[in-house]
């Protein structure tokens, strides 16, 4: 059934998924041309409405977009009305006069973008809303995965960190869910809930988690700016239960694990400064193919051009 959003994961059935991580492959080849622009969405627009501070997110996106020939716009949402208490409603109702064909959206609050997509003709894209879900950044991931094990049903994912706050966390691990893949999550027990998605465990021990045979260790962003209160005493303390320190990571090295990371990486804290030249980090891979998977993803939802 045709999309005029993406909101989420859980909305996409596994051939969906499927199709859009194929379709990222071929996108994935243009970078290796001398042109690495394709007409595809010439003509189209892009606006960019983020109210949350990004680098890769709004990079990526904004770089795919390009390649994909289409016409970026961004929304600064810190010198518009917006920070004179506009209302979303009144923000759209404006934009909608740019007749934009995509909107990729970054918010703070929950479920924010799925009220855009329900005001708006244009495609919406969810780049992260609040601790809800980052769908773009779960494809991303997957097809990472897939890279290295095409058909990963039955192989085992480790996500470390804070789960409690993170939308990363939700997101990929439904889509990993969709594709067979086991999930087990570790961290504080402050920050690992209790509840939440079935047959996913859930470990408060380092060597508990190891023992259950992870293939790829996938570490979360501590988000200390999430944070309302505090869930674990230091940072020092943090890395030292839960993060990759030099003595873990030759333990990964010799179990050859794959380590994933969505960004920024807050060194000293999720790992050490050489968990980026460990020869199986996928890290550098995720980045370049973030702006694959979203290229796939404004080519599948390419709408007719928008008129009123």
């Amino acid at each position: 059934m045709p999309h005029k959003d993406l909101l989420d994961i859980v909305s996409l059935e596994r051939e969906e998924i499927e199709h859009l991580l194929d379709q990222a492959a071929p996108f994935k080849e243009i970078f290796t041309r001398s042109v690495k622009k394709v007409p595809a969405l010439k003509g189209k627009s892009v606006l960019m409405l983020f109210y949350e501070a990004s680098t890769r997110t709004h990079s990526s996106f904004e770089v795919a977009a390009k390649r994909l020939s289409a016409d970026v716009t961004n929304f600064d949402v810190a010198h518009s009305s917006i920070t004179k208490g506009e209302s979303v409603r009144e923000t759209i109702e404006t934009l909608q006069a740019m007749r934009s064909d995509f909107i990729i959206v970054r918010h703070s609050r929950a479920g924010l973008p799925g009220n855009i997509a329900r005001l708006t003709r244009a495609s919406v894209i969810n780049a992260g809303d609040g601790a809800h879900a980052h769908p773009t950044q779960a494809l991303l991931d997957a097809f990472t995965i897939k890279e290295k094990f095409p058909d990963p049903a039955g192989k085992r994912v480790l996500i470390i960190g804070d789960i409690l706050h993170s939308r990363v966390a939700r997101s990929t691990s439904t889509i990993l869910k969709k594709l067979g893949v086991e999930v087990a999550y570790l961290g504080p027990g402050s920050l690992v809930p209790k509840v939440g998605p079935e047959n996913i465990r859930r470990f408060t021990d380092y060597a508990q988690a190891m023992a259950w045979s992870p293939d790829i260790v996938y570490l979360l962003r501590v988000q200390m700016e999430r944070q309302d209160v505090q869930y674990f005493p230091s940072l020092r303390e943090y890395h030292r239960l839960y993060g990759i320190t030099e003595a873990r990571l030759a333990g990964i090295r010799d179990r050859g694990l794959y380590i994933m990371h969505p960004g920024p990486v807050n060194r000293g804290v999720e790992l050490c400064d050489a968990v980026m030249d460990y020869e199986r980090s996928l890290i550098n891979d995720q980045v370049e193919n973030g702006i694959a998977v979203r290229m796939a993803v404004l080519y599948w939802l390419k709408p007719e051009s928008v008129t009123g």
